[in-house]
């Protein structure tokens, strides 16, 4: 199975929190190592993690300003990727710097452009919710795959395995698995709708029934944002199966951004946040929700990483897709075009994030 990524767009790289000043962090995004650092200005520099004298991971030097110097032979590196000092040499060589990376903070997330640097728009940037969000009060966390993120991507696209994967954790029914939401394609991923009507409502054990609303973007380069609500029941027939009013949710209004980072070959990096509207809960709930979310995204870890070992295991694979899997198909088919377009294939096409709505 060929799984493509696209270079021109951002990835996660980290929390915002778990940068702290000048200390280098390494991460390896579509198989090129890169070295993460917040200078002393407060400067974000996002360098290729390799000396250009040894070749020695520049991860592991020490930060002097806003420059980086590697601890094997001392050469010293400005934020642009140029070596402006090699202890014991006067002439510095033209070709001595390593790439650079356009590197944005926002939304509590760290952002790298993994394309060209000259060509990164800000505009390209998923509008995620940040923990410090008035409306929300958010949880987070991350794990590490050992699975190729496009299965990740899969996964999040098709939400009928919540009614297996997660019947222990969300105790989520066979409505996921036996009704179809409704997919959109924006410029830049999918939008996917659904009503679940009728369902039992946690709250009071189950003894009443809510029509259960979520609704998600899913983007470029692989990115959710999800929310959703439980509203009295007969709300989605009155709302002709349509988006409801969040403000006349009965409860359960909660926001999730989600983003998955391809790493080396089949591994990737999984960032997550989850939390309830301040209307509608509080610290103690975000707190539940989480405790829920880290047996759920645990499951779908096991199940994805035994699929990508059947997957290295098999032949030539290949998957049968079902009425399912609209939003996948669409999203992949976006993924394949933007990559091939990249490689010379088609000519370019580019949309701002703004052009979702």
């Amino acid at each position: 199975m060929t799984m493509r990524y696209v270079r021109n767009a951002w990835y996660v790289a980290s929390w915002s929190q778990d940068l702290p000043s000048a200390r280098p962090f390494a991460i390896t995004i579509l198989g090129e190592p890169i070295v993460l650092y917040r200078a002393e200005s407060g400067r974000l520099v996002a360098l290729e993690d390799r000396c250009v004298h040894r070749l020695a991971p520049l991860s592991l030097g020490r930060c002097e300003g806003d420059r980086l110097r590697c601890m094997y032979h001392g050469l010293l590196f400005d934020g642009a990727g140029q070596v402006v000092e090699i202890p014991g040499q006067d002439l510095i060589p033209a070709q001595a710097r390593v790439k650079s990376y356009a590197v944005i903070e926002r939304h509590s997330w760290i952002w790298i452009w993994m394309g060209e640097a000259s060509c990164a728009d800000p505009a390209l940037i998923p509008p995620a919710v940040g923990l410090d969000h008035p409306d929300y009060i958010l949880g987070h966390g991350q794990l590490d795959y050992a699975a190729e993120a496009r299965l990740i991507n899969d996964n999040l696209l098709d939400f009928s395995h919540l009614s297996y994967v997660h019947a222990n954790s969300f105790g989520s029914s066979e409505s996921w698995a036996r009704t179809r939401p409704k997919v959109t394609t924006l410029a830049r991923g999918v939008r996917v709708e659904r009503w679940l009507p009728g369902e039992a409502d946690g709250r009071t054990g189950g003894r009443e029934k809510v029509d259960r609303w979520a609704t998600y973007d899913f983007l470029v380069p692989g990115v959710l944002l999800m929310t959703g609500g439980n509203f009295a029941p007969g709300t989605a027939e009155r709302c002709g199966d349509g988006p409801p009013d969040l403000a006349r949710a009965s409860g359960g209004v909660t926001f999730t951004s989600q983003a998955v980072t391809p790493m080396a070959a089949g591994t990737a990096r999984y960032f997550f946040s989850w939390g309830p509207h301040r209307d509608h809960g509080d610290g103690a709930l975000r707190d539940l929700l989480m405790g829920v979310a880290g047996q759920a995204f645990e499951e779908d870890r096991v199940m994805i990483e035994a699929q990508q070992r059947v997957i290295g295991a098999t032949s030539s694979p290949r998957v049968m897709p079902t009425t399912a899997d609209k939003a996948v198909i669409l999203f992949n088919r976006l993924v394949d075009r933007l990559a091939r377009q990249e490689s010379g294939e088609e000519g370019p096409v580019v949309a701002p994030v703004a052009a979702l709505a």
